[in-house]
């Protein structure tokens, strides 16, 4: 029996944590502290602070933990309308919100003083921009209009911002133009998924794609010059001498390849060429940091 007993919580205990991973969408956490990461890695110059590093990666950590959970809090009522989120712990009432608000609240707290503390004051308040943002005005404003996508573009593009403040204390030409390729970077990419998903948004009321006209030639012509943007952006680390030639090169290679990808689907308007350009898009964002960081060294 004690055995039993024994397992039983065991398996509760693993629930629990699953569904804390399931609030904070952990990979997506993951993913976005990574470019924070490569945003320092980028900006540091000397000797490499270890401590400034963990600081970094635990409170970026924290603080896109909250804000993951606190969309969860708002959407709760229509996430379990969508096959994507009916799963989430809130939508299916495995953890309550007071529960939940209190972690997200205890997390959030916590990444902002580390990143205040150990890093910087700019670092602590585009931690603040970014949750606010993200939270409180992107989260409620998918339901009632497509421009939701471009004010949760600047959250989306503050990691390897807040990353390179970090290193660096300051911001610079170099820090903005981090920023302007994530920005640009996420229209492609959330449009692709939002071209993928668009029958699931519509039960929860969500609006994502840029026109009214859904999966269409318009929304898709959209697409392609969001793309194309990358292409000319390519080239402005090179001219503020952020980068070598090298750089320029491959970041141009890539985002010819990615604006490829959304001409097909301007062609075809399928749901498979969407999803190839979606999976094109995820490569690309750790491709363009990896290329500046190579570049750096």
């Amino acid at each position: 029996m004690k055995s039993a007993s024994i397992k039983t919580e065991q398996l509760g205990i693993k629930a629990k944590l699953q569904d804390y991973s399931l609030l904070i969408k952990f990979r997506l956490t993951f993913t976005v502290v990574l470019s924070s990461i490569f945003g320092y890695l980028i900006g540091y110059s000397g000797t490499l602070s270890w401590t400034e590093l963990y600081a970094l990666t635990v409170g970026g950590f924290l603080v896109v933990a909250s804000s993951n959970g606190l969309n969860q809090i708002i959407e709760k009522d229509f996430d379990i309308l969508m096959t994507r989120t009916e799963n989430r712990p809130l939508a299916q009432n495995r953890m309550g919100v007071g529960e939940a608000a209190v972690f997200c609240g205890i997390t959030g707290i916590i990444g902002l003083y580390l990143l205040g503390h150990y890093l910087n004051a700019y670092a602590a308040i585009l931690g603040i921009a970014s949750l606010i943002s993200y939270a409180f005005i992107y989260t409620p404003l998918k339901r009632y209009s497509s421009i939701a996508v471009y004010i949760g573009a600047i959250p989306g593009a503050i990691p390897p911002l807040l990353g390179w403040v970090a290193a660096t204390g300051r911001f610079s030409a170099a820090a903005g133009i981090l920023f302007l390729i994530q920005f640009v970077w996420q229209f492609p990419h959330f449009w692709a998924i939002a071209w993928v998903l668009d029958d699931d948004y519509k039960k929860a009321g969500y609006r994502l794609l840029p026109l009214k006209s859904g999966r269409s030639k318009s929304t898709a012509i959209i697409i392609v010059i969001a793309s194309a943007l990358l292409i000319p952006i390519s080239v402005l680390p090179y001219m503020i001498n952020m980068s070598g030639m090298s750089s320029v090169i491959l970041l141009t290679i890539g985002s010819l390849v990615l604006t490829y990808m959304a001409v097909k689907l301007y062609r075809s308007l399928s749901i498979k060429d969407a999803k190839t350009l979606m999976f094109a898009s995820i490569l690309y964002n750790p491709f363009v940091l990896v290329v500046l960081l190579i570049d750096k060294i």
